[in-house]
């Protein structure tokens, strides 16, 4: 089957999913497959520990990186998610903790070449990663080059091999729903562990619909990650309510103790 076949048939596929889960015009209703916390009971510490602490921003310095491990320790976070290059020093400082190490690769743009992606990732595994972040090639995927998607995702997954977590950013704000679909549905081809609505560096983050969509679409045994914009516990709470089971936040500790954030990452 040629390239354009096989993109037709798969779009054809995605729009008749849509039509029967009632999905259309950029928001998604109804519940999650998988049972949603009760906002009521779910307690500061139980939703930290569904947090990663994240630090992605240009010029953070090491005294940054030292608190956001403090902060995580303290806190019980899930993680700290950090671009690879900081993987070491966080290891080392969450050494002997219960909080893991995040890294994010091919961040935040997606568009370096496979090979350059898997070779981070394996880095950063090597230096203490326990969990990736990797951003899909949204130009591919706009474009309608589904195959170099799925092996995108594919080279990282085997790059992980069975022991770390892969979440795959899919990058919401600059796809359709449609796309949305396809690239949920390709990361569950290619066996990753989540799929993550955003980079937060594109103007846009997680919202509720593009959340419940994405849980929809992968259905209960793979999860969902929010992440850009989350500022407040408030907000969280809608997040998972809406599907997901893991928050991305630089504001984690305001958060947990009911205060708002300034900022993304």
């Amino acid at each position: 089957m040629k390239e354009e076949e096989l993109i037709d048939k798969i779009t054809k596929e995605i729009l008749a999913k849509l039509e029967k889960m009632n999905v259309s015009g950029g928001s998604s209703k109804g519940e999650s497959p998988s049972k949603k916390p009760d906002s009521k009971v779910l307690s500061a510490v139980e939703l930290a520990g569904m947090i990663d602490h994240t630090l992605l921003k240009p010029g953070a310095t090491e005294n940054q990186f030292e608190q956001l491990c403090k902060e995580a320790i303290e806190y019980k976070f899930m993680s700290v998610c950090v671009n690879s290059s900081w993987v070491p020093y966080v290891a080392k400082k969450l050494r002997g903790s219960s909080v893991k190490v995040c890294s994010v690769i091919g961040f935040p743009l997606g568009e370096m070449d496979t090979r350059s992606k898997a070779f981070e990732a394996r880095n950063a595994i090597a230096n203490g990663a326990h969990e990736i972040d990797m951003v899909i090639n949204t130009s591919a995927l706009k474009s309608g080059n589904l195959k170099l998607v799925e092996e995108d995702i594919r080279a990282i997954k085997r790059a992980c091999r069975s022991t770390t977590i892969l979440k795959v950013i899919i990058e919401t704000s600059l796809l359709t729903d449609e796309e949305k679909v396809i690239a949920c549905e390709l990361s569950k081809k290619a066996d990753a562990d989540f799929v993550k609505t955003s980079t937060g560096f594109t103007g846009a983050g997680a919202t509720v619909e593009d959340v419940a969509l994405m849980r929809r679409v992968v259905g209960p045994k793979i999860g969902v990650k929010a992440s850009g914009g989350i500022r407040d516990y408030k907000t969280a709470i809608a997040m998972i309510q809406a599907g997901a089971n893991r928050i991305g936040a630089g504001g984690s500790v305001a958060i947990v103790t009911g205060s708002t954030a300034k900022g993304n990452y």
